[in-house]
Order: C-alpha cells, then structure tokens, then sequence
C-alpha cells in the first residue's frame, strides 16, 4: 500500500471507530448537549466525538517523530499544545469551566507554535503573530461549530490546500486530519448523532493554525492559503465586532452568527452547511489558481471583501425576514 493511501485508509478508521466508541463513552456517561434557546438542535445529542480525531492526530505524531527524527521538537511542540486545548476541551465538556481558564490553557498552547517558528528562523513578529493566530482560530473553531457538519467540513475543505503545498511530515498529519474528520463526518452530517464537543472544535481550530503556519513558513507566496479560511474568518471577526461594539458579552453564547440566522430563516443543518462548504471549496479553487499568480495578495483582498459583502447581505437580509415572521 502507498504511503499516501496508508495515511488516508488508517486515520479513516480511526476516526470512524474512535467516533463510535466515543459516543457509547457520551450516553454512558450522560455527556449530553440539551436543547436550548440558543442551541440549534431539537432533541439531546451526544457530545465529545472530536476526541476521536485528536486521538488520531496524536498517534500520527508520535509515528512521524520516528519516522522523521530532525522534526521531533517541531512535532513534540504541535502534540503538547493539541493535547493542552484538547484536554481543557475534553474537560469542560464533562463539567463547564470558566472561558476565562480555558482561553488561559489556549493562550498557553499558542506558546509552542511561537517556540517552533522561532526555532524554524522566524522573526519575533512572526511569533507572535503565530501565537495571536493559534489563539484565534481554537475560539473561532469553537463559535462556529453550532450546526451538523458545519465546523468538520469546513476543516476538512482548509486542509486540502495545505496538505498540496506542505511537505514531509506536515503533509501527512494534513492527511491524518482530513481522513479522521471523514470518519467521524457520518456521524454528525446530515443527522448528528454525536458532536464534537469543546475537545473536537478548539483541537480543530488549534491543528488549522498550527498547518496554516507552516504553510506560511514553507511557501514564498503563502497569502492565497488564507482564501478557503474566510468563510468562518468573516462570520466570526464581524460577528464579534457587531457585538462589541453592541456592549454585548461577547464570551456568552449567542445566535448572532450568519449561519445561526441562516437556521432562524428556516434553512436546514444540511442546506446551511452545504452552502458554507460550496463557498469554501470555491475559495479552495481560487487558493489554487491564484498560488502562482503574480499580485496574489489583491486576489486574497478582493476575496475577504466580497465574503464581507457576502456575510453583511446576508445576515441583514435574514434579520429582515426574521423581523417579518
């Protein structure tokens, strides 16, 4: 068996099998998301799935610090932040903790990607822009992920770019990835049976960033690879800045987001989430075509104006709809 095909075929299984056990382990233990005035689901769901795939992930690491010795601390540095977000996750899935000691825990996590581009020769600026990053996309993961298939998808659809320009090990802990969220997908889309959970969202939003990174350390014209991001990057960033500057506690939970709306106008989990994913693989295509372009950073401009134009039409549009009924 190829190389490649081993690393789609094994994590697949993985993914699926952990998801399995995974949500025996939830009724088990009574680990259930009930519905709510701010829940975007009717009936009492397991939760906690994502483990399933940090699972994976951590496996693939520990066999690639083998396989790849001069990689080890690179590779140690990603397995104990997705561990650190992945336990705090996994912890307050069991009992809710307080945002505040969780976005402690990822602002830590964050620390080792700024280590491990420090040590890959960036600059301090870059460091601490990785670590801005890190902290950015493990919350984003987690606002986002409020409907079935939503938050897996579209980290399946991110990975895609990465794990063509990425090399090495990178590339195959993008496979790892890709393939574990494909196996726990059935069990969340179109019916979820089981969610993420806080260990599976953050863990999703910390892996993306760690790859985007990398990405951005290992190509000379990097910007296109933030194109199929700006679908969750624009529905998040605004959303967040509409409730500031709203005085809203932006770190309570809300139904605010494009998608909570798109619901609220009587679309579908499936519809919605097909939507945000033919978005994004459009966007994947244009990360594609533009990579070697010259000017590329114009293309990746024009493409987060016209996904805030998007999110603005949108979400007024339904708020309007919403006001009407």
């Amino acid at each position: 068996m190829p190389v490649w095909a081993a690393w789609i075929a094994l994590p697949l299984f993985g993914g699926a099998a952990g998801t399995w056990l995974a949500r025996r382990y939830a009724l088990r233990r009574n680990l259930l998301d009930q519905p709510g005035l701010r829940r975007n689901h009717q009936v009492a769901t397991p939760r906690g799935g994502g483990v399933a795939i940090v699972a994976v992930l951590l496996a693939a690491c520990a066999w690639l610090a083998v396989a790849w010795p001069g990689q080890r601390l690179p590779l140690a540095g990603f397995a104990t932040g997705l561990a650190l977000v992945a336990g705090i996750g996994w912890w307050d899935d069991h009992r809710p903790l307080s945002p505040w000691l969780r976005l402690a825990v990822h602002m830590l996590a964050g620390a080792f990607l700024a280590a491990v581009v420090l040590m890959q020769g960036g600059s301090w600026l870059a460091a601490v822009l990785a670590w801005g990053l890190a902290v950015s996309m493990t919350n984003i993961w987690n606002f986002m992920d409020g409907i079935n298939g939503l938050a897996a998808s579209q980290a399946a659809l991110c990975l895609l770019p990465l794990a063509i320009v990425l090399g090495g090990p990178w590339q195959l802990l993008c496979l790892a990835a890709m393939s574990a969220i494909l196996g726990f997908l059935p069990f969340n889309f179109p019916r979820a049976r089981i969610f993420l959970g806080d260990v599976g969202s953050g863990a999703l939003g910390f892996a993306l960033a760690w790859m985007l990174a990398e990405g951005f350390i290992a190509n000379a014209s990097p910007w296109p690879l933030l194109m199929p991001f700006a679908a969750f990057f624009v529905d998040a960033g605004l959303t967040l800045l509409s409730r500031l500057l709203k005085g809203e506690q932006w770190w309570k939970p809300h139904s605010q987001h494009v998608y909570q709306r798109l619901l609220q106008c009587g679309h579908g989990h499936p519809g919605v989430t097909s939507w945000y994913g033919a978005f994004t693989i459009a966007a994947v295509g244009l990360c594609w075509l533009s990579m070697h372009a010259t000017g590329n950073r114009g293309w990746v401009v024009a493409w987060f104006i016209f996904t805030s134009v998007a999110w603005w039409v949108v979400r007024n549009g339904c708020a309007k709809h919403i006001g009407q009924h």
